[in-house]
């Protein structure tokens, strides 16, 4: 596709929603056709414009206050997955829930849950706070460390034997330098790499895919870990990586006549967004 800078566009056919996000917002569509409105608990995927365009057909995004009081509605449970006090909850309130956790997130929860029924310590690579690490310490039930950075290990002694897991969308490489770290205080780990590899791969397509071009745009919601995560790989792989959220956020002044531009995204980032960004660029 040309510009009138003559821009070179391709847009990475890797790139957009991963299979779990693919089921929620299909199932949420199909719902939302149907009855006209849909409750969901959190947002149904980390993009802002996503989730603006499904509230344009009638989806209520709720927080956990919200469903505390809200009474025989069917609510939508997003990819992240949810901890046991949620399901809990909707059997107090006759809530109909429709469960589009991910499998490889159910997967793990279970494992998880083994882990802690057999009196396992429990370590967990993840971001604090994150909608798919809540639902796994659920699971827990609170009783595994989290740990996001390897390099930053608790200042407390922990256990001598502990059992490793890791948030879906981490980093391999990350979460292995995080067991070498653990075994050099002196911990025995029985590590479990639960990555989804459907994120975790696109590592090196990314890396790939960014070396082969003048400019890269990155296009991610702000929200998204997946999205700062993979934005940082395809700057490391060129720093002429722009970081936009919205079409409205492009800027002429970053290309030059002739130039190559590559448009990529996160898991978390629609198809339609892209597609959008490289219409406008097509424009330049």
């Amino acid at each position: 596709m040309s510009s009138p800078l003559q821009l070179r566009i391709e847009l990475d056919a890797g790139s957009g929603f991963c299979f779990g996000v693919v089921y929620a917002i299909e199932l949420a569509e199909e719902l939302l056709a149907e009855r006209g409105y849909l409750y969901c608990l959190g947002d149904i995927v980390h993009n802002d414009e996503e989730v603006r365009r499904l509230q344009r057909q009638g989806l209520r995004i709720i927080d956990y206050e919200q469903l505390a009081v809200l009474r025989n509605e069917t609510v939508l449970l997003r990819a992240h997955g949810e901890p046991p006090s949620t399901y809990q909850r909707a059997l107090e309130n006759n809530l109909t829930l429709l469960d589009a956790s991910c499998p490889v997130v159910l997967k793990l929860q279970n494992r998880l849950k083994t882990s802690a029924d057999r009196g396992e310590d429990i370590v967990l690579f993840g971001q604090p706070g994150h909608a798919e690490v809540r639902g796994l310490l659920g699971q827990t039930r609170g009783q595994a460390l989290v740990i996001e950075k390897p390099d930053e290990l608790p200042a407390q002694p922990l256990p001598t034997a502990l059992t490793l897991y890791s948030q879906t969308t981490k980093q391999p490489a990350d979460f292995d330098r995080l067991r070498r770290a653990l075994e050099a205080q002196g911990h025995t780990v029985r590590a479990h790499d639960t990555i989804c590899r459907q994120v975790s791969n696109r590592d090196q397509e990314l890396r790939r895919f960014a070396q082969r071009f003048d400019q890269v745009v990155f296009v991610a919601g702000t929200k998204s870990s997946n999205g700062r995560l993979l934005h940082q790989v395809c700057q490391e792989a060129n720093p002429q990586t722009h970081f936009v959220s919205q079409v409205g956020q492009l800027a002429p002044a970053w290309f030059r006549t002739g130039q190559s531009v590559g448009i990529c995204g996160a898991t978390s980032t629609p198809r339609w967004l892209l597609e959008q960004v490289r219409d406008e660029l097509a424009q330049f």
